[in-house]
């Protein structure tokens, strides 16, 4: 059994959720044969030396947990998302999981999946596509992380009340995956069917693209009640719900 989940929007003012991954990590995803995180795990990540903040040990407490799921036998790899895009190689080396590119290629004896996290196919929203290649860059990123944790905390909580007030004002079709562009990447990966998250519109879509049907699954957002998992069993994808 493979399990996917992404959007968990992990934070210490969201205990709900974090209970219920906490519960996930010890219980369900124990029997998996592998879990993939596909971006999104945290709220925020301001970078990896928030691991070292004794005054706020949220982070390191939930990378340990990731770490006893990987201890017990089950390989985590993980996806950068747009909350969490500078996990690096320290929290990689705590948690035990792997960093995985996106996209990221999922061949199967029986199946082949192209995973991401969803964002970069959301093309019509230009402002957020321009912004989303500005923080990819070394260079941004190097200066970014140079600035003091504190500072950098509350930059990361500015830009999330930005991005919130900025929703509201957006038209829905822009904070969706582009058609054109969600055909063009399911031919460039040859019609394998696709996973993906952030939009936070759980559905099973079809689509015909040269003639052939290729499946597109979108996860699920989890909150304070409940979390999702899609599992592959080897046959067929199905949606578990996690309380």
């Amino acid at each position: 059994m493979i399990l996917f989940v992404s959007d968990l929007h992990l934070a210490p003012q969201a205990p709900g959720v974090t209970r219920i991954f906490h519960d996930f990590l010890g219980g369900r995803a124990r029997a998996a044969e592998q879990l993939f995180i596909l971006g999104d795990l945290f709220e925020a990540w301001p970078g990896d030396d928030c691991l070292d903040d004794g005054e706020d040990p949220f982070a390191g407490e939930t990378v340990d947990a990731l770490h006893q799921l990987v201890l017990a036998g089950v390989p985590v790899s993980i996806m950068h998302g747009n909350r969490d895009f500078l996990l690096g190689e320290r929290f990689a080396a705590r948690s035990g999981a792997r960093l995985v590119p996106d996209p990221f290629v999922l061949s199967l004896p029986t199946w082949q999946f192209v995973l991401s996290h969803g964002d970069a196919l959301c093309t019509d929203d230009q402002e957020y596509q321009s912004f989303r290649a500005l923080v990819r860059q070394a260079d941004w990123q190097q200066a970014f992380l140079a600035r003091p944790l504190v500072e950098r905390r509350a930059i990361a909580r500015d830009l999330r009340q930005k991005s919130e007030f900025a929703k509201r004002d957006k038209a829905d079709y822009l904070m969706d995956v582009n058609a054109v562009a969600t055909e063009d990447f399911l031919r460039l990966h040859g019609y394998a069917s696709l996973i993906h998250g952030h939009t936070h519109r759980p559905a099973t879509h079809d689509h015909m693209v040269d003639g052939i049907h290729v499946e597109r699954w979108v996860l699920a957002d989890w909150n304070e009640t409940q979390g999702e998992c899609l599992c592959w069993n080897g046959e067929h994808l199905a949606r578990e719900r996690l309380r």
